[in-house]
């Protein structure tokens, strides 16, 4: 695990302590106002970069990559974007989650702010099971699939792969084939459910502004 998971995971047990125990970090002295717009502007940024980077690299940047690189260049290069993304929006998904548990209560808070705490928390856990769990596992399929197709001069293709013809006469590229795209598909589940999250939010903050 990198220092950048570590430091995942050491931010979900604070944002977990705020959420649950948010009157062990409160403060009542002459700073208190000033520490609530820290938050909410830590809330807010935090969250609008969460949900800018969630919709660029699931419905424009990836997409753009995919029709005008080749395959395995395109697979190469999302695979040291992907961790920095998930880590970057996790971060940002812990950083909303603790900043609105710390003004938001479980206890004291209403039944819509508490869905909402259960929205950002999550998209945080949505992003960390990627991160953690099905990033590392696509990766290290990816790979060995290469391998395969590259020994088959295949790969080099711009958008829709030929792996397929080739799979109907391999059966151990059919068989990765099989286990990439339910890992993958585990995979963008996982940041759709995420994506969906952050936009039920958006939702929410949308009704609060005043314009």
């Amino acid at each position: 695990m990198g220092w950048l998971s570590r430091f995942v995971v050491a931010l979900s047990f604070l944002a977990i302590g705020i959420i649950f125990s948010p009157e062990t970090f409160k403060s009542d002295g002459p700073d208190s106002s000033t520490l609530s717009t820290v938050l909410k502007l830590s809330h807010l940024l935090c969250f609008s970069t969460a949900w800018g980077a969630a919709l660029w690299a699931t419905f424009i940047g990836g997409i753009i990559m995919f029709k005008n690189l080749p395959r395995h260049q395109f697979g190469n290069l999302q695979s040291k974007m992907f961790p920095a993304y998930f880590t970057l929006v996790g971060v940002c998904c812990a950083v909303s989650t603790a900043s609105f548990g710390y003004l938001h209560p479980w206890k004291s808070s209403s039944s819509t702010e508490k869905y909402q705490l259960g929205f950002l928390g999550f998209a945080f856990l949505f992003n960390l099971s990627n991160l953690l769990v099905f990033t590392p596992m696509t990766i290290k399929m990816m790979k060995q699939r290469h391998k395969v197709e590259r020994e088959n001069n295949i790969g080099e293709e711009v958008g829709w792969t030929k792996n397929k013809e080739i799979a109907k006469k391999n059966p151990q590229l059919a068989a990765m084939n099989k286990k990439f795209g339910m890992i993958h598909g585990l995979s963008s589940l996982a940041n759709i459910f995420s994506f969906g999250c952050l936009a039920m939010h958006s939702w929410y903050l949308a009704g609060k502004l005043n314009l």
